[in-house]
């Protein structure tokens, strides 16, 4: 089932929220929170907050241009290197979906990112369709899935 925001669980007002509600909420904001630190360890450039957003070994389908199963700490260093040449970077990811399903998930979320450099905006446009699994340090990324909707220089 699909958890769309906070008023996703439909309830009369005066009707108390039982535990399984309540455990879903939280495990939806949980999942939110693993792409809010994907976002802002990458625009901070901090490599420990973007690697606790995976599993140790991680399947990578980005665009059309890699689809591959790799440890998560090489998958860190690529993404680092690509945006070596980025004076900045801001990505903003919103409209976020969940289904739960045990200690699965998919979490769905748009994405708009500026990639800063000296000469000119690169800006992408796409979506995550992301898979994540609960771990005892908390949901990470297992399958990380971006398609790309647009991209272009200015």
């Amino acid at each position: 089932r699909w958890i769309y925001g906070a008023i996703a669980i439909r309830r009369r007002v005066e009707d108390p929220m039982d535990q399984t509600q309540l455990q879903s909420l939280i495990e939806r904001n949980e999942i939110i929170d693993v792409f809010n630190r994907y976002a802002a360890g990458v625009d901070r450039r901090d490599r420990d907050l973007y690697r606790s957003c995976f599993c140790d070994e991680i399947r990578v389908e980005v665009g059309d241009g890699v689809s591959k199963n790799c440890p998560a700490d090489e998958w860190v260093e690529q993404a680092f290197r690509a945006l070596s040449g980025f004076q900045a970077t801001q990505h903003i990811i919103t409209n976020h979906m969940v289904e739960l399903d045990g200690n699965r998930a998919r979490g769905s979320a748009y994405l708009q990112a500026q990639h800063f450099g000296p000469e000119s905006t690169l800006t992408v446009h796409g979506s995550y369709e992301n898979e994540l699994v609960r771990s005892e340090a908390g949901w990470r990324i297992h399958k990380l899935r971006l398609a790309i909707i647009s991209a272009g220089s200015r």
